[in-house]
């Protein structure tokens, strides 16, 4: 006699297939791409940024993944330590989140908070989270979730000094593990798609005439990651 098959399982077996699908579907196939040649040259620029960024996933313990990213960014250690502290304008400029800020600040230790989207394709969550952030300036900073949608949420930024003499290389490090049903396969999907868009934000960020302005009203910083609104050192 044939079994019958619930819904509940035709869905999880959509979701694996999908999921397999994903696994052979290269980066470069994220791009926009249109008619237009400026938006087709546009598009190519991006694609071709984006394939500059190195990101790995790994599976720990406990249904944890790690993640690791890393980009070269033609800017010094401290525009890069700009764009990366900037909670307050880091919803106008990195992809998918929707709000973001500082909470706050006591010299030793910062709080700020993230809302934004997750996912690919039909599986789209948004997501909160509230970091404690702590860290020595310009070279790495620390975070590690006080609140939020995942059991597991913490890594840092590290800056270092490009052998070229000219820029940085901005690496990203973290321990993942969702508070809500994601399989490991596809966090570590959403983390190879998402990443690389947060890395090339940053390094679009950290090249950008702002740092300049912030790395300018903050020379004199000790190694703390507070960093003066832009109102302050506009004027």
């Amino acid at each position: 006699m044939r079994q019958k098959i619930s819904p509940r399982r035709y869905f999880f077996m959509g979701l694996a297939a999908m999921l397999c699908l994903l696994t052979f579907t290269p980066l470069s196939s994220w791009a926009v791409s249109g008619n237009n040649g400026g938006v087709a040259s546009e598009s190519q620029s991006a694609e071709a940024e984006l394939n500059d960024i190195s990101v790995h996933t790994t599976d720990l313990d406990d249904g944890i993944t790690g993640v690791t990213g890393s980009v070269y960014i033609a800017a010094s250690p401290k525009q890069v330590w700009a764009a990366i502290t900037d909670y307050n304008h880091h919803k106008y400029f990195v992809p998918k989140l929707i709000d973001s800020g500082l909470i706050s600040d006591n010299g030793r230790e910062q709080v700020m908070f993230e809302r934004g989207k997750t996912g690919i394709l039909l599986f789209r969550k948004t997501v909160y989270i509230k970091l404690s952030l702590q860290g020595e300036y310009p070279k790495r900073l620390d975070f590690q979730q006080l609140e939020g949608d995942f059991k597991v949420y913490n890594g840092q930024w590290l800056i270092d000094a490009a052998p070229d003499g000219k820029g940085s290389i901005l690496t990203f490090t973290a321990r993942i593990k969702p508070d809500f049903f994601a399989p490991p396969m596809f966090v570590r999907k959403v983390q190879q798609h998402d990443l690389p868009m947060v890395l090339a934000a940053m390094k679009k960020r950290a090249e950008s005439n702002f740092c300049d302005l912030h790395v300018a009203g903050v020379s004199d910083v000790n190694h703390s990651p507070k960093l003066p609104e832009l109102d302050a050192v506009s004027n």
